[in-house]
């Protein structure tokens, strides 16, 4: 039990999101917010990081698994 928490309390920072997503800085962050010139960019399930400190920031390993998991899966099917 130990071990699943460990796993599910990961964060991991920007630079480890980028390399797993494949996706760059400013991509990660127009899919955090709502912009009416490129609407597209945002995606509500994309998730959200979370404070590590007064100017840093950190995603929920977990979180950003069932991510590109889903990803995956709606790609399967399209």
């Amino acid at each position: 039990m130990a071990a699943q928490i460990k796993t599910a309390l990961t964060i991991i920072r920007r630079k480890q999101v980028e390399a797993r997503t494949g996706l760059s800085r400013s991509t990660i962050y127009a899919k955090l917010r709502h912009n009416p010139k490129r609407p597209s960019d945002y995606d509500p399930t994309f998730p959200r990081p979370v404070s590590v400190g007064a100017k840093a920031v950190g995603w929920v390993e977990s979180e950003l698994e069932a991510w590109l998991t889903a990803q995956i899966q709606k790609s399967r099917m399209a």
